[in-house]
């Protein structure tokens, strides 16, 4: 397993014991681990190509957007998810 990859499971496996642990004081506790999204960050930092590249490799044929992570959160905040606790969420377009 490569390093990133058992660095986030790791991070998977930190939260839902956290999550267990906290549960009668922190009722939920979850985590959103977004993919490629196209914002402007990518050209202030000099890589304004990132995204176009990303796309042309992603099995969906293109990045996310920002208003797609926000619907995610917001689905996390709400009653339709209140026996969600301890999940990491990917908002990732089939990105691995």
């Amino acid at each position: 397993m490569p390093a990133a990859d058992q660095l986030q499971a790791d991070r998977q496996a930190d939260l839902r014991g956290s999550a267990r642990q906290r549960q009668r004081r922190v009722p939920r506790q979850d985590a959103i681990r977004p993919g490629m999204i196209d914002t402007p960050i990518h050209a202030k930092a000099g890589q304004a190509d990132r995204v176009k590249e990303f796309a042309s490799k992603n099995p969906l044929g293109r990045a996310g957007r920002p208003e797609e992570v926000a619907e995610a959160i917001v689905w996390l905040l709400s009653d339709k998810a209140s026996l969600v606790t301890g999940a990491v969420l990917d908002v990732m377009g089939a990105q691995r």
